[in-house]
C-alpha cells in the first residue's frame, strides 16, 4: 500500500450504508464553520482519494463528506450488476445517517451522474436534502458529445461480468488509460498512478471494470432524466472544467450554459479530466468561487 492510500484509508471509516460496506470520510472544518457540508461525489474509474489533495482547502469553514461508491476504491466490491440507482441509494443512506438535511454538492465524471439522480429525486421529493450549491466537473453530463477513450470502448464491448485473471487489465493498462486522460501540460507524478492502480484493484476491482462500466449505458437510456436534473434545479450552478479533457470534451460546458444560463463557468487551461488531481489549487479556488456561502 502506497503513503498516500494508506494515509487515506486511516483519514476514513467503513458504514454498513444501504446492505453494503462503504468506505466514508467524515471531514470536520479547520477553522470556525460558516456553511452547510459538501458533499463529494467520485467517479469512474477511481474513488473519493481524487480529491485528497484538495480535502484541506475545500474543508477550510465546512464539513465535506466523501464516500467510495459500490465497486470502487476501498468501498465492497460484489461481483454484481451495479446500477446508478442503488449507488444514489448509498449516498442517500450515508447524508441520512449522518443526519444532514442541508448540504452543497460537488461532483465528478459519474459523480454527476449520481448527482444528477439525486437531483431528480430531490425534485420529486423523494430525498429529503436541501441542496444549496452545486460544483459540477468534468463528466460525460452529454453523452452522444463524449469521446469515449478505446479502453472504455474496450470495456463497453465485453459482457457485463467480471473478466478471468487471464484476460483483466493489467497495471500498466490501467494506469497508461488514467494517465491519457491527463492534459501534456500536467505533471502527474508516478506515484499517483500507481496509487490509484492499487485502489482500483483492491479485491480484485479490476476485475470488475466491465461490469462498473455500464453506467454509461444508463446514462444513454435515461440521459433526460439525469442531465435534466442537472439542468433544471433550482439551486445555483457553477462549472469548473479542465480545458484539455480527450473524453468530455469542453464544448459540453457551452452546451449546459445554454440550458442554464444563470451558471458561472470557470475553465482551466492547461488541465484535462482530473483536474482535482492535476491543478489542485486552482481547482479548489475555483470551487470555493463557485459554491454559496463559501
Amino acid at each position: 500500500m502506497t503513503r498516500a492510500v494508506d494515509e487515506w484509508l486511516r483519514l476514513g471509516e467503513h458504514r454498513d450504508l444501504a446492505g453494503h460496506r462503504i468506505f466514508t470520510v467524515d471531514a470536520p472544518p479547520l477553522q470556525a464553520e460558516r456553511a452547510e457540508p459538501l458533499l463529494v461525489l467520485h467517479g469512474f474509474p477511481s474513488s473519493s482519494f481524487d480529491f485528497r489533495l484538495v480535502l484541506d482547502d475545500l474543508r477550510r469553514s465546512r464539513r465535506v463528506l466523501l464516500l467510495d461508491m459500490l465497486g470502487y476504491g476501498l468501498s465492497a466490491k460484489p461481483d454484481a450488476p451495479y446500477a446508478l440507482a442503488e449507488q444514489a441509494d448509498i449516498v442517500a443512506a450515508f447524508t441520512h445517517g449522518l443526519g444532514v438535511e442541508r448540504l452543497a454538492l460537488l461532483t465528478h465524471d459519474m459523480g454527476d451522474t449520481v448527482g444528477g439522480e439525486l437531483l431528480a429525486r430531490q425534485m420529486e421529493g423523494a430525498w429529503d436534502v436541501d441542496v444549496t450549491s452545486r460544483v459540477l466537473s468534468n463528466g460525460s453530463i452529454y453523452i452522444e458529445m463524449a469521446q469515449l477513450s478505446a479502453g472504455q470502448r474496450l470495456l463497453l464491448g465485453l459482457p457485463d461480468e467480471r473478466m478471468a485473471d487471464d484476460q483483466a487489465l493489467d497495471a500498466s493498462m490501467v494506469q497508461a488509460g488514467l494517465a491519457a486522460t491527463f492534459s501534456p501540460a500536467s505533471s502527474v507524478d508516478d506515484e499517483e498512478l500507481v496509487s490509484q492502480w492499487e485502489l482500483i484493484a483492491a479485491a480484485d476491482g479490476h476485475r470488475l471494470l466491465p461490469r462498473l462500466i455500464r453506467y454509461i449505458e444508463e446514462r444513454r437510456r435515461s440521459e433526460r432524466r439525469y442531465t435534466g436534473a442537472i439542468e433544471d434545479h433550482p439551486s445555483p450552478l457553477h462549472i469548473v472544467w479542465g480545458v484539455d479533457d480527450p473524453i468530455a470534451v469542453v464544448a459540453m460546458t457551452d452546451r449546459l450554459l445554454l440550458a442554464r444560463p444563470d451558471a458561472g463557468l470557470e475553465r482551466l487551461a492547461g488541465v484535462g479530466h482530473y483536474p482535482m488531481i492535476e491543478a489542485p489549487r486552482r481547482f479548489a479556488d475555483a470551487v470555493a468561487a463557485g459554491l454559496v456561502g463559501s
